[in-house]
């Protein structure tokens, strides 16, 4: 296990949090608000996240609500470039914003299937992209993507969700190569535990509820990757649990 490090100050660096709206990223966001980062938030739901925006205001934080369709990949280059034009650079970029509808190969039309997909793996690709040569020029950064045990395995009805994932995987693993020279670390996060978030109110079973815990306590991993570059750690898929997390591949 891998215990907090404290290596580099985030206050007043930039985050870029996709998902922000809700769950695991409205979290995120309010972590790294406490850490005194500046924030540009990202989600389709345009009314709760100017919510979560005003609430870490209101606290004495700096937010910036961006909403954004991440299906959409002009949207989605919209949203980042507007992100980067307000705040900056950004020290990491977190994109977890997912979704998941339970449908088999069958009841899955084009449509829906690349709607899905677009927003895990497409929209990954587009965020990256846009901060690579900010970060490069910044001398470095942080960019995490969120994972889950479909990113290793398969699940009856995740169609689009668990292919998507899978892919997440394999994007994580090249970036990581592609960014040593330029001192840009990427990593995935998966939760290690339950964790209650909307989304997890549709898919866990009834014996995963019972033991699902708030969000909030596997954040310390996201702080953790916040301050790493290539010099750290890299390349790893993260298992975050509450308070601790082991990373789970080969650099």
């Amino acid at each position: 296990m891998i215990t907090p490090q404290l290596s580099k100050n985030l206050r007043r660096q930039v985050a870029v949090v996709t998902g922000a709206a809700q769950g695991l990223g409205y979290a995120i966001a309010h972590a790294y608000a406490a850490e005194g980062m500046r924030l540009a938030l990202i989600d389709v739901q345009a009314e709760r996240l100017a919510r979560v925006a005003a609430e870490i205001n209101a606290e004495g934080g700096d937010a910036l609500a961006i909403p954004a369709d991440l299906s959409d990949a002009d949207a989605t280059c919209s949203a980042i470039n507007r992100a980067l034009d307000v705040l900056g650079v950004p020290r990491v970029l977190v994109h977890n914003a997912a979704v998941l509808v339970e449908r088999s190969l069958l009841e899955t039309s084009l449509s829906e299937w690349q709607r899905d997909v677009n927003i895990i793996l497409q929209a990954a690709f587009l965020l990256a992209q846009a901060v690579w040569i900010p970060m490069t020029e910044a001398g470095g950064g942080s960019i995490v993507l969120l994972s889950s045990a479909s990113s290793l395995r398969g699940f009856a009805g995740e169609i689009a969700y668990c292919p998507a994932k899978h892919g997440q995987e394999g994007l994580m693993k090249t970036l990581a190569i592609e960014g040593r020279p330029s001192n840009i670390a990427v990593n995935t996060v998966a939760p290690g535990v339950p964790i209650h978030t909307p989304m997890s109110e549709r898919s866990y079973t009834e014996e995963l509820k019972e033991d699902w815990l708030d969000p909030a306590l596997i954040t310390p991993a996201f702080i953790f990757l916040a301050r790493q570059d290539a010099s750290g750690v890299t390349g790893q898929r993260v298992i975050a649990k509450a308070g601790e997390w082991q990373l789970t591949l080969p650099t």
